[in-house]
């Protein structure tokens, strides 16, 4: 018999027996391993959850197919037994002074419950205790509004308990100290100081812990950026998850200069100067205990200084080609070009296309103990002992002509130029590569044929282009569905007519069936998690080299690498698609049309 929770229900704590009962009943674990842990449960006299409990066990369903009885699958049974939604607390969709407003922590911890939204007319209680409704009165009748109770983990309630509250007892602290005062940037903010003299230290304790939650949250979420953006009335922070933004907290402007000023003593900024863009570096270290880099910049705007932190994870450099996204047939042609013992190698795309970390990966596996590899870079985006790295200072006029100048009197085997911008830079860059170095640097275009005709147009001559440079890859990053819950379903009318335009006008073998997100709890309810990258190589073979001697236009030379087997990005996407790693909707997003005479 299924057990409602109703008027007529007793109010009682979950127990363990219950618990197994409820699961015995609906054939879900064997009654003997019920009765045993039932026995130990009382010998030991537990105190934790039962959830828990049995989620300790690691039991599998009885019943097909079989899942393992994690705390989210029980969760989710036991939810659907008392008649309620089970969710999966999201801390970057929740707004952590109006839930703690609701109630005290003393009262959410007495009865396993914790607020997670507030609207004009209800306020959503996450309960541990489905059969405990004691305090569902009381306290819609404090804040006179409809409560709606939903189940959760109990390790979720527990964690966050504790989180929530102390992040909002911080800020509510911290905004008292300060007063209303913002920063000094704007007009709007001087007047706001003229009323109050009190100002934040950067160093308050409220302050250190708001900056230590919203670190751990950044790595706990995988974000790849953190924006601490003022507004008018509010500072705004953001996430940037699998390359999409997520508005996280709204914190008081007082609170959000603070904040600023914080990180920026930590990464030995000028705090006083907030007129001018400011560039930084952290290192610190996860939950976990891995080390992680944070690249700071500032920025004046209207409202004050806005602060963007890149976190750079020492981990992308361990990763495989394969992981990073690299098929077999872009894998030999990429190293046939880093194999070279001298010549230069462009990776282009856009702004957070993966560049970086495709060089990182490269230059870690070429820099044996035999090589000497060197870089100069603008700024510095990982910090990796192997290398030998500079960074670029226009204040001395230390720019990439001049360090890979300086570079080529320290005897390097491998040299790797951040970005080349101008004339200057490609030429050294190039006359390194031709005095026996092996040089790779970045260029933004829409394509890797693209850059051919960029460096022509920048002044290098066609024959040195010819005589250098090894090829060219272009690359893009897209979301890759979730393992967990990416859905696969028959081709559709509109998935046939997507993949149509998609491939065209190339030939490829429409898949049967295309896979679709769905959203778990793993990867947020968004359907996807993760990026991998889709690469278009160009080598530089004779015919090519041919043509770019004889003045021959951008189509030409994209033609010709498409006869010696180069695939535009939307194909390398197109076989994403086909193996159910990402969708069309995504390769649509970041790849440009091939063009093909």
């Amino acid at each position: 018999m299924i057990k409602k929770v109703d008027a007529s229900t007793p109010d009682h704590r979950l127990t363990v027996a219950e618990l197994l009962g409820m699961l015995v009943a609906d054939g879900l674990v064997e009654q003997r391993d019920a009765d045993a842990l039932i026995a130990e449960s009382r010998l030991k006299r537990q105190s934790a959850h039962p959830l828990l409990v049995v989620a300790e066990q690691k039991w599998k369903s009885r019943r097909p197919p079989h899942r393992p009885l994690t705390i989210d699958e029980l969760g989710e049974w036991l939810a659907s037994r008392v008649d309620l939604e089970y969710i999966h607390i999201d801390p970057l969709k929740i707004d952590f002074t109006a839930v703690t407003d609701v109630m005290s922590s003393a009262y959410a911890t007495r009865f396993g419950i914790l607020p997670v939204e507030v609207s004009a007319g209800e306020v959503v209680v996450a309960t541990i205790e489905p059969f405990l409704r004691d305090w569902e009165k009381e306290i819609g009748a404090i804040v006179k509004k409809r409560i709606r109770r939903v189940l959760a983990s109990p390790a979720d309630v527990a964690r966050y308990l504790v989180e929530f509250y102390n992040l909002a007892r911080s800020v509510k602290k911290a905004a008292q100290t300060g007063g209303q005062s913002g920063g000094l940037s704007s007009f709007e903010q001087l007047v706001e100081l003229g009323r109050t003299n009190r100002q934040f230290d950067a160093n308050d304790q409220h302050i250190v812990n708001i900056v230590d939650w919203l670190w751990q949250y950044a790595f706990e979420q995988r974000a790849s950026d953190i924006h601490i953006e003022p507004r008018r009335e509010m500072g705004i922070v953001r996430f940037r998850i699998d390359g999409v933004l997520h508005q996280v907290y709204q914190i008081p402007m007082s609170v959000m200069a603070a904040m600023v000023s914080r990180i920026k003593i930590l990464g030995r900024m000028d705090l006083v100067e907030k007129r001018r863009p400011q560039d930084g570096r952290i290192k610190t270290r996860t939950a976990d205990g891995q080390e992680a880099e944070l690249r700071l910049s500032t920025l004046p705007t209207a409202f004050g200084e806005k602060l963007v932190m890149r976190i750079f994870d020492p981990e992308v450099l361990v990763r495989s080609f394969g992981e990073l996204g690299f098929g077999d047939d872009e894998l030999g042609r990429w190293r046939t070009m880093t194999e070279n013992p001298n010549g230069i190698i462009f990776v282009t795309g856009p702004t957070g296309s993966g560049k970086t970390t495709t060089l990182y990966s490269t230059l870690k596996q070429l820099a044996t103990t035999a090589v000497n590899v060197c870089t100069i870079e603008d700024p510095i985006e990982m910090v990796e002992p192997a290398f030998n790295q500079m960074q670029v200072q226009t204040a001395i006029d230390l720019g990439f002509a001049e360090g890979v100048r300086a570079l080529m009197r320290q005897d390097p085997d491998i040299i790797m130029v951040g970005e080349v911008r101008d004339l200057e830079t490609a030429e050294v860059a190039i006359q390194a590569a031709l005095t026996g170095h092996l040089v790779l640097s970045t260029l933004h275009t829409n394509d890797a044929p693209s850059a051919v005709t960029r460096l022509l147009d920048l002044g290098v001559p066609s024959y040195l282009l010819g005589a250098t440079v090894l090829g060219v890859m272009a690359q893009r990053l897209v979301r890759v569905l979730c393992p967990s819950c990416k859905r696969a379903a028959a081709a559709t009318a509109e998935d046939e007519l997507l993949w149509d335009r998609l491939v065209a006008p190339w030939k490829a073998n429409r898949p049967t069936q295309f896979f679709h997100p769905v959203g778990c709890l793993d990867c947020r309810m968004t359907g996807y998690r993760g990026r991998i990258g889709l690469y278009e190589i160009l080598t530089m073979s004779s015919e090519i080299k041919q043509a770019i001697g004889e003045g021959a236009d951008l189509p030409k030379i994209r033609d010709q690498a498409y006869r010696e087997g180069m695939k535009p990005l939307r194909i390398a996407g197109a076989m994403k698609v086909a193996a159910g790693i990402t969708t069309l909707a995504e390769v649509f997003k970041v790849a440009p049309p091939s063009e093909r005479s």
